[in-house]
């Protein structure tokens, strides 16, 4: 029976934006946006509570919601740590052994809508807002994001040039919001009416179209140095994503894996980031 909702309810929503967007084009984009942009999934669950509460510290306001932040200290450099879609911080845990044993002061936080922070939706920019603040509140001097935590790191260098970064790595990150939105309206089989009626939401928004917002055209983390990191059978963020970032980004490394999917939570990738930022 699960399976079955699954399955349709993606096309009743679709059909719901088509016939919304005969009326009102505006009105089926603000819903259409709205249901993007919101989780099914991503609090903390059970098995997560432990290792969370350990390094629970600050609640910092941003962007009207409470962004909770975790913090493992440590001497070395401060590493702030980005999570990806219905996601939270305890999806960093193997990595963060890693970072503990070398003595790094490890930060990370639940975006919007994540983990113990509060708010209904999450998209790049608020993701990037809530950025600014806990960067401002830690000063790291390393990004690491993963999916779109990744795609967060170079759009917030984008928006909040921060001289105090000096290198970012991004794992199975996305690059094109017209990719995303292509498979969005493949999904919900949504028609152009209501995809015209988001990228003038987005304009509207944020000042930027659908077709205008891809981080391979981005330029405020390219003085920094990257480690770009993605797999070639990910079915979640498309590999060419990462191959047209590090084409742009002269001053990145570029990882590609086979057969490790999109989360890449795998000792030797950790290994590969560990050798990076010692460097």
């Amino acid at each position: 029976m699960k399976k079955t909702i699954n399955k349709y309810l993606p096309l009743a929503y679709g059909s719901y934006f088509n016939l919304l967007a005969a009326i009102s084009r505006q009105k089926a984009a603000d819903n259409a946006f709205r249901l993007f942009c919101t989780p099914r999934k991503g609090k903390v669950r059970p098995e997560q509570h432990d290792f969370l509460e350990q390094a629970k510290s600050l609640r910092l306001k941003a962007a009207n919601e409470e962004i909770q932040t975790y913090h493992w200290q440590g001497e070395n450099e401060t590493v702030l740590l980005l999570h990806g879609w219905e996601s939270n911080a305890f999806r960093w845990r193997n990595l963060i052994a890693f970072l503990k044993r070398e003595n790094y002061n490890i930060v990370a936080f639940d975006a919007p809508a994540h983990g113990h922070s509060t708010g209904a939706i999450l998209n790049v920019p608020l993701y990037t807002e809530c950025t600014k603040v806990v960067a401002d509140t830690y000063k790291p001097k390393i990004l690491i994001g993963h999916s779109v935590g990744g795609m967060n790191t170079l759009y917030s260098q984008e928006k909040y040039p921060n001289e105090g970064i000096e290198k970012i790595v991004t794992i199975g990150s996305p690059s094109r919001l017209k990719d995303i939105m292509n498979d969005y309206q493949r999904i919900l089989k949504f028609n152009d009416n209501v995809l015209n009626g988001l990228d003038d939401h987005f304009k509207a928004l944020f000042g930027f179209s659908i077709e205008d917002f891809s981080t391979s055209k981005f330029k405020g983390h390219l003085p920094k140095k990257g480690l770009i990191i993605h797999d070639e059978e990910d079915a979640i963020a498309p590999f060419s994503a990462s191959e047209s970032v590090h084409e742009a980004w002269k001053n990145s490394s570029f990882l590609r894996t086979k057969g490790l999917g999109h989360s890449m939570h795998q000792d030797h990738v950790n290994l590969q980031i560990m050798d990076f930022i010692r460097s």
